[in-house]
């Protein structure tokens, strides 16, 4: 399952505003961290349908970026309720995010 990429004009929708635990995946093409970390957030949102998985290109969605002060990447942000719960910065193993998200 490919993550669902929102940006500056669907985020408040898509994250904030949705029911449940939502993780944001803070990426950028360039990373070779984020396209290490991708494909363990598309196994976990197979895995975990309690959590709903996203993605921002901070490239591309700077506004959002910068609204939750993103200055490393991978940055995954949890959300529930439409407030971040949890972050985790830099890259994540699929075990010690189940566990983390697991939690919430």
């Amino acid at each position: 399952m490919a993550l669902r990429e929102v940006g500056d004009q669907n985020f408040e929708a898509e994250v904030l505003k949705a029911p449940g635990v939502v993780l944001v995946d803070f990426w950028a093409p360039w990373c070779a961290p984020c396209r290490v970390q991708h494909p363990i957030l598309e196994e976990l949102a197979e895995e975990m349908k309690n959590v709903t998985f996203v993605s921002v290109n901070v490239d591309e969605h700077p506004t959002v970026g910068g609204r939750y002060q993103i200055m490393s990447i991978p940055t995954l942000i949890a959300f529930k309720g439409g407030a971040p719960v949890a972050q985790f910065i830099g890259l994540q193993s699929k075990e010690a995010l189940r566990a983390k998200l697991g939690g919430l």
